[in-house]
């Protein structure tokens, strides 16, 4: 559930008003967040080896939860621009925590439902604040409920505490008690590595911005109303939540070079429909499509990591991996809206078609690279 807090969108008109800052500043904001995040992902591999999984991730929550009951009671820019650090910092090592645990000691399909559940947490949290946004409380309250939220989960991860130290002792390069990690020179020196990361990379550019920008797309190209189109995005990010859920079933019947193929293609079959002269009601499909065809991507790249590269060596790449994933969502989507203002929102289909051309060459160059080390 930690795509939970990711309701900062869906609060800050208000919020804005209520600080009497500028629109513009939620930038800033998110900013703050996804730096810390990317951070926390990068150190993750060490702060795994000191304290282990379960400490790690019981302290992030503390600070998820902080974080969360902080924004409530912030009266000014600076005070969310604080809390953002702590925020940003939790959500950060847990997501690369858990990726790790499953990717080493779980099965394909356990992935997929991981991811599909941050998809679950991603659309509930903005009901969440639209339910506190129609009453006095606001989205102050909104924010307070969800730090209580997170209140349960450390009540209950403590309660599970013994759980997770098993969890954590089976083995070695989760517990904290391995040797030390992987350096960035020596992740980067692994064969295919380097092309693991910018798959990774152009991947997170086409989910970031299509989520981003595909509304003001149809919008401003398509001609649709605001309202219709803010529908019909919400399709892709349910497009993604059923496809994850999915793909936890089909992980039993194709591999993961196979469901990274076929998603590939359900991206480009979406993209195409974009631009074709079709009825603007089947835009609801192609985003369908694109979000489907993103669903199993990431779940499969993380989770084939131990077998691309080996199990000693998984939980730091896993880390850059994260790290790489989050700066493709913090640099690649703004960087289509500046060229959209500057040239044209037109270019939607063409700048996430690129990636997905370039995503598709490193995905089989990866496979080349790394084709002796599968299991």
């Amino acid at each position: 559930m930690i795509g939970l807090p990711n309701v900062l969108g869906s609060a800050w008109p208000v919020i804005h008003e209520d600080l009497r800052t500028s629109s513009a500043n939620a930038g800033i904001v998110s900013m703050i967040v996804s730096g810390a995040t990317i951070f926390a992902t990068f150190t993750c591999d060490k702060m795994l080896r000191k304290m282990g999984t379960g400490k790690l991730i019981l302290i992030s929550l503390v600070a998820i939860a902080a974080s969360l009951v902080g924004y409530s009671f912030s009266t000014h820019l600076i005070h969310l621009c604080l809390w953002s650090v702590p925020l940003g910092l939790g959500l950060g090592y847990i997501d690369a925590s858990l990726n790790s645990v499953v990717a080493l000691k779980y099965e394909a399909k356990h992935m997929s439902w991981l991811h599909a559940f941050w998809s679950v947490g991603a659309s509930i949290g903005p009901v969440i604040m639209s339910f506190f946004l129609l009453r006095q409380s606001g989205w102050q309250g909104g924010y307070r409920f969800m730090g209580l939220i997170f209140v349960a989960f450390i009540i209950l991860f403590i309660a599970m505490s013994k759980l997770w130290r098993q969890v954590a002792n089976l083995s070695p390069e989760i517990s904290g008690e391995s040797e030390k990690g992987l350096s960035l020179k020596q992740i980067l020196s692994l064969s295919g590595v380097k092309q693991s990361l910018f798959l990774f990379f152009c991947f997170t550019t086409i989910e970031s911005t299509v989520g981003l920008w595909s509304s003001s797309y149809l919008v401003i190209v398509r001609n649709l109303s605001e309202e219709t189109a803010a529908l019909w995005v919400a399709l892709y990010f349910g497009g993604i939540t059923v496809g994850r859920f999915a793909a936890g079933f089909l992980t039993t019947r194709l591999s993961h070079k196979q469901l990274i193929n076929l998603g590939s293609y359900l991206i480009g079959a979406g993209i195409v429909m974009l631009v074709l002269p079709i009825p603007t009601s089947f835009l609801m499909l192609a985003l369908f499509l694109i979000g489907l065809g993103c669903a199993p991507i990431f779940p499969s790249l993380i989770h084939e990591t131990p077998s691309n590269f080996g199990k000693h060596n998984a939980q730091s790449i896993i880390g850059v991996q994260m790290t790489v994933a989050y700066t493709g969502y913090m640099l690649m989507s703004p960087l289509f809206g500046f060229l959209a203002e500057l040239i044209s929102y037109r270019m939607l289909p063409i700048y996430i078609g690129t990636f997905l051309i370039l995503m598709m060459i490193m995905a089989k160059w990866l496979y080349q690279k790394t084709s002796a080390n599968q299991t």
